[in-house]
């Protein structure tokens, strides 16, 4: 995934290999085994990633302008409840 702006640096997820350092939430002492399960477990996600479209800053702030014009139509409530029923908190009986 490439997230880019003509104002912002790019970003790309993208594993690390040779001599980069670990993350700064990596744990101190993983159980054997573990790593196996981590790249297993991990692997499809990081296919997703990687097939996802670049990010496009300049239709983003084409929307975001057309907001704050009031030229898009924006629901608060309407989204809120579309929040809701995608989470599962919506009417369960």
């Amino acid at each position: 995934m490439k997230i880019s702006s003509a104002s912002t640096p790019s970003v790309s997820i993208a594993p690390q290999a040779g001599g980069a350092a670990a993350p700064a939430a990596a744990p101190a002492a993983a159980p054997a085994g573990t790593d196996a399960l981590e790249s297993a477990v991990l692997q499809p996600a990081q296919k997703a990633i990687k097939s996802l479209p670049d990010f496009d800053a300049a239709r983003v702030a084409e929307l975001r302008d057309a907001l704050a014009k009031g030229e898009l139509p924006f629901d608060a409530g309407r989204l809120a409840g579309l929040i809701q029923r995608f989470h599962g908190s919506g009417n369960k009986a």
